[in-house]
């Protein structure tokens, strides 16, 4: 099992190893080829290996047609699951790789050169058994070992030095000695060596011997010392055995180059909440860049490594491939000049081959689980609905080409619904600029400058910096709060049906005024709470009164309600400071607010210019409502300023 810190210090190495997402696009002529190609060129194993097919590859018939598999590679991302088992399986390997120490005999060697009989003795390891004495005699005698010095043969057996001391002699007879023989194969890449054995009285082939042979069949390079050592001791003979081996020729990779964001169109990761449920709206295909953010990097090609033949001969390499960089629309060379670097915010792919940058993302149909939620760094065009419950959310504008249900919008920029936006009082939108809609219902909408509509507002929250205008053939607010700054314009205001409020307020920001709502919301729920304060702790000094001492957990509450007190009067020590200035504000700004319904205005409606308010009491028509005085004056109907008659590209209000 893989306990808790080594599972950290595996997720730190996967994670590090994984931190840059790279890619790599390959092929071959079978699916396997292209993706033992992507292991390659990511150093990674097959098994760590994610991969997508970009074109599926064609045998052909009798060699027409015939196509190359084509995919794009990436490394898996890790998992605390893959790290486990990974982990749990590593130590497995580790267990079955490590040496395994088992008992082995040791052993005895004689070896005949033109100084006589040698013997080596090897020790055994652990419980194996040793060479004895008789051991070793047995095979002095068998190879026609004489004047035996058995001492020695004594010492060297009990020493088991595994070197060869000279113990003896033998009849030696020259036309017996062993023989080599040297065959060089492959082009000059292996050299074999075939061994005849030594007859009686003949000397067995040395280390030195075979060496000098080699040399003399031109044999120089990759030859296997320590294999050719342990080989002499145990010879086979009349068998060719490989001895040397060149080191073949390495060819630089071709350069390709290493992406530094997700190339395919796969759906992001969906995260489980809190409560264990996943919220598939939150998934996004989307990949958002930033200006001067990297995108990806030219891997230039390799130089290759050069080869030698075991003659010493030396195999030139050639040099990888080199490749053009992908440049497409909003992208640069960095200072590097190999790395692609985004010039504008918005959404990079990969387009006929090359790196674009896009800042405009279109979504072909309805926002929905297709699409999940959007998060743009850019434009945003919707050639569909935005469904319950999902929300759009734009560095630059949006555009819906449909309608807005039950959803969220907000935008820096504007906000155009060429239909209408049914909030169910739940939607809202928030524009940093102006929102442009066919209607408005029952929804929350904000805009840093102007709301303007062509059938209408019904029972909606709506604020705007500068002006609020409707303006079309059936241009009617009904019911809901709105306010502006500037103006409020309509055909009709107001509802002949009774219990639908209609409020209209100008002459202050919004934001301020909604801020100082705020503040004095605060104000009146923390002066209640001292109120409460204060009836506790008389009690609780009235029963101090009596029993003259207090139980302790009463002089906890005590002391308690002392320091809230405190922190609430400090509370409204600030937010009466706070008012003072809003208000100050809001006095010193100089705007001649106004309502106006071109065809009537109903009665009902609640007219609100900066602090004063008017119920209309009777219907008006064609009028205009303004401040003069510190009241509320009834004039002849003004019409919008020209700016609110202009309308975006692809908006009309008709």
């Amino acid at each position: 099992m893989v306990d808790f810190v080594q599972l950290q210090a595996i997720m730190k190495q996967r994670l590090t190893e994984d931190r840059g997402i790279r890619t790599v696009d390959t092929e071959g002529p079978t699916l396997e080829a292209a993706v033992a190609e992507a292991s390659t060129l990511l150093n990674l194993p097959v098994k760590r290996i994610d991969y997508e097919i970009t074109e599926q590859g064609f045998s052909g018939f009798l060699g027409v047609g015939k196509k190359e598999w084509k995919i794009r590679a990436y490394p898996r991302l890790v998992t605390t699951q893959d790290v486990v088992v990974s982990s749990v399986s590593t130590n497995a390997n580790m267990e079955t790789a490590a040496p395994v120490i088992v008992d082995k005999d040791g052993d005895v060697f004689v070896h005949l050169d033109d100084d006589g009989a040698n013997l080596k003795v090897v020790a055994p390891v652990m419980a194996g058994k040793r060479v004895t004495k008789g051991d070793a005699m047995r095979a002095l005698k068998a190879k026609g070992v004489i004047d035996i010095d058995e001492d020695l043969v004594a010492t060297v057996v009990n020493e088991a030095k595994s070197i060869y001391i000279r113990v003896g002699s033998f009849n030696r007879k020259y036309t017996n000695d062993g023989m080599v023989s040297v065959n060089v194969t492959d082009q000059d890449m292996r050299a074999y060596i075939t061994l005849t054995p030594p007859g009686p009285g003949g000397i067995d082939m040395s280390f030195e011997t075979v060496i000098n042979v080699l040399q003399d069949n031109r044999v120089v390079y990759g030859i296997k010392e320590d294999f050719l050592r342990e080989f002499l001791d145990r010879p086979s003979y009349r068998v060719a055995v490989l001895v040397a081996e060149g080191t073949p020729v390495e060819n630089g990779k071709d350069a390709y180059i290493e992406y530094l964001f997700q190339t395919s169109q796969k759906r992001g990761p969906v995260h489980e909440g809190t409560d264990g449920r996943v919220d598939f709206r939150d998934v996004s295909n989307i990949q958002n860049v930033v200006k001067d953010q990297p995108l990806a990097r030219k891997v230039p090609p390799g130089e290759g490594i050069v080869g030698r033949t075991v003659v010493g001969g030396y195999l030139s390499a050639k040099a990888g491939g080199d490749i053009d960089i992908p440049l497409g629309n909003n992208v640069r060379l960095g200072e590097d000049r190999i790395t692609i670097v985004s010039d504008i915010n918005g959404q990079v792919m990969v387009a006929a081959g090359v790196i674009n940058v896009e800042p405009v993302y279109t979504v072909q149909g309805n926002v929905n689980l297709k699409t999940g939620n959007i998060i743009f760094l850019g434009t945003v065009i919707i050639t569909g609905n935005v469904e319950d419950g999902f929300s759009v959310k734009a560095q630059g504008n949006i555009e819906v080409k449909g309608s807005v249900e039950m959803a969220n919008l907000e935008a820096e920029g504007d906000i155009v619904v060429q239909k209408g936006i049914t909030g169910r009082n739940t939607g809202t939108v928030k524009a940093g600029k102006s929102v442009y809609a066919r209607f408005i219902e029952n929804a929350v909408i904000e805009a840093g400058n102007m709301v303007i509509v062509s059938d209408g507002i019904i029972n909606s929250r709506v604020d705007a910096l500068k002006r609020i205008v409707c303006k079309g053939k059936r241009a009617t607010i009904v019911g809901g709060h709105l306010r502006a700054t500037e103006e409020i314009n309509a055909k009709v205001i107001g509802s002949a049906a009774s219990g639908t409020e209609t409020i209209c307020e100008v002459g202050v920001d919004p934001k301020s005024k909604k801020e100082l709502d705020t503040l004095m919301a605060n104000k009146a729920n923390w002066e209640k709470e001292i109120e409460q304060i204060k009836l506790d702790f008389q009690t609780l000094n009235n029963i101090l009164q009596q029993r003259k001492s207090l139980p302790e957990d009463k002089e906890q509450q005590m002391q308690e309600l002392m320091e809230r007190h405190r922190v609430l009067l400090a509370e409204i020590k600030e937010v009466d400071e706070n008012i003072a200035n809003i208000r100050e504000m809001i006095n010193t700004v100089k705007i001649r607010g106004r309502v106006s319904a071109s065809e009537k205005i109903l009665p009902g409606v609640k007219v609100i210019i900066r602090d004063v308010m008017e119920t209309v009491k009777t219907e008006y028509k064609a009028t205009t409502f303004i401040l003069e005085n510190e009241l509320i004056r009834v004039t002849k109907y003004e019409e919008p300023d020209e700016e609110a008659k202009r309308a975006p590209d692809g908006y009309t209000a008709n």
